[in-house]
């Protein structure tokens, strides 16, 4: 549901109606933005790049951590302060205040209308009452594959929306409900259009990827009139035929550990997928992961990890955790630094926990004092570097694909790139020295070999060749 001001009066613009537009939070934040700006571009709004220059001012939030609702409350500030006429979408505008109301009403109440995530279609009736549509619209007004937030040569495809899971440390469900699927045809409808649009990495998003279909029942769907079940397997399978004669990517996230994952393994080991896996792991202990009611058993990952490793020796494995949850002893601490070490955990991020409004773990007992929390996710990330650093050491000497990011001065300065290793803004990049042939180009949203030279870090360098 979304709380709308009174409406503005209904005019129809001299000019081009312009609207500014703020995404915060995770990807799957950033596809409702993108669907929202498609609809807005496809209905003859323009967009602003300034709070000052725009009309109104859309701010798509995030809610999920104390941080995260901070920086979204600051940014509603400035836009109101810039601009004053300000709508206010995404997960924090699901979030209640103290006093039982809406949190951002509360906080600013001059807001012209807030709507919780997922909801273009309330966010265009929130648009439509305070800035009046220009014309009518027309469908080829906008691309096949919409407006896209990301770089032209990379793209998130997001295939279901909410959570079954009920983890304690999370509030998602609450904001955006429980599991649904998007009907298969429809993803691989917009995974072509992406393609064909220019997009050489595909990025597979939802809460929980491996439970596609589970709402469903994983019903048969149709594709250019071929039968395709909504299940995970036949998705992935479906994109990686379809991304092979663009020679492009596809990348899987927030893939939860279950059995069937597994057969999905062989087609990274083809090279249908790209061999990486985004596995929210949150810790190791049998009895964290009780406390957190995380549906994957922590005493068969690492030999589910060893299994998957068996059945392609190339994959990349990437993980957030959380330390210091409530409760949680040095004993299972240490058990979760023994985990990353065995597991050797390619790229590992991690919390040290932090109390959410409306989360069941606030009320479970033995909450660690902040500076042990931060002491331990130090600790953490002490070992994953090391685990990290160790794995990067020994790409040197390898050659490897390496998608080009950036690239100044057509190339001949070198730029920066990722390979398969390393997915946008949450991994590492490979920096490419500048090409020692003189004939030799970087393109930005193109691929090149690359020998690998040595590490910065969390960053490979590369020499192209």
């Amino acid at each position: 549901m979304s709380e709308l001001a009174a409406p503005a009066a209904t005019t129809t613009p001299t000019t081009t109606p312009k609207v500014g537009f703020v995404s915060l939070g995770c990807p799957k934040a950033l596809t409702d933005s993108e669907l929202i700006l498609t609809q807005l571009s496809a209905e003859g709004y323009a967009t602003s790049k300034t709070f000052e220059g725009a009309d109104l001012v859309i701010v798509n939030t995030c809610g999920f951590i104390d941080d995260a609702v901070k920086e979204s409350l600051d940014t509603i500030g400035e836009a109101l302060a810039a601009n004053g006429k300000v709508i206010v979408t995404g997960c924090l505008g699901a979030r209640a205040g103290d006093a039982g109301g809406n949190l951002v009403r509360q906080m600013h109440p001059s807001v012209l209308a807030v709507t919780g995530p997922h909801a273009t279609q309330e966010v265009m009736d929130a648009v439509h009452a305070h800035l009046p549509k220009p014309h009518d619209p027309f469908i080829d007004l906008v691309p096949a594959a919409g407006i896209k937030l990301t770089p032209r040569h990379y793209a998130y495809l997001k295939i279901s929306e909410g959570c079954n899971h009920r983890c304690t440390f999370c509030i998602i469900p609450s904001m955006r409900g429980d599991l649904v699927s998007r009907p298969i045809g429809d993803v691989l409808k917009e995974a072509r259009a992406l393609f064909e649009g220019g997009v050489k990495e595909l990025l597979v998003i939802s809460q929980d990827t491996s439970a596609y279909g589970v709402d469903v029942k994983y019903r048969t769907g149709f594709f250019d009139g071929r039968p395709v079940k909504t299940r995970m397997l036949d998705l992935v399978q479906a994109l990686g035929e379809m991304a092979e004669p663009y020679g492009a990517w596809v990348r899987l996230h927030y893939v939860y550990p279950y059995p069937h994952v597994d057969d999905v393994i062989p087609l990274m080991a083809e090279g249908k997928v790209l061999p990486y896996l985004d596995v929210p792991f949150q810790h190791s202990h049998p009895d964290v992961l009780r406390r957190m009611k995380r549906p994957a058993s922590g005493e068969k990952n690492l030999e589910r990890i060893a299994r998957w490793r068996e059945l392609c020796p190339e994959l990349v494995v990437r993980s957030t955790f959380i330390a210091g949850f409530p409760g949680e002893t040095e004993a299972e601490f240490q058990h979760l630094l023994d985990f990353l070490r065995e597991a050797r955990i390619d790229r590992a991020g991690c919390f040290a926990y932090s109390p959410v409004a409306g989360a069941a773990a606030n009320d479970i007992p033995g909450m660690l004092p902040k500076e042990v929390r931060e002491e331990r996710r130090a600790r953490f990330m002490a070992v994953a570097e090391e685990v990290s650093a160790d794995k990067l050491k020994r790409r040197v000497g390898a050659t490897m694909q390496v998608l080009v990011d950036s690239a100044p001065a057509l190339g001949r300065k070198g730029g920066v790139g990722r390979s398969y290793a390393d997915a946008p803004e949450i991994d590492g990049t490979v920096r490419l020295l500048p090409p020692q042939k003189l004939s030799k180009r970087l393109a930005v949203g193109e691929f090149t070999k690359a020998r690998i030279v040595g590490t910065d870090g969390h960053d490979l360098v590369a020499e192209p060749i």
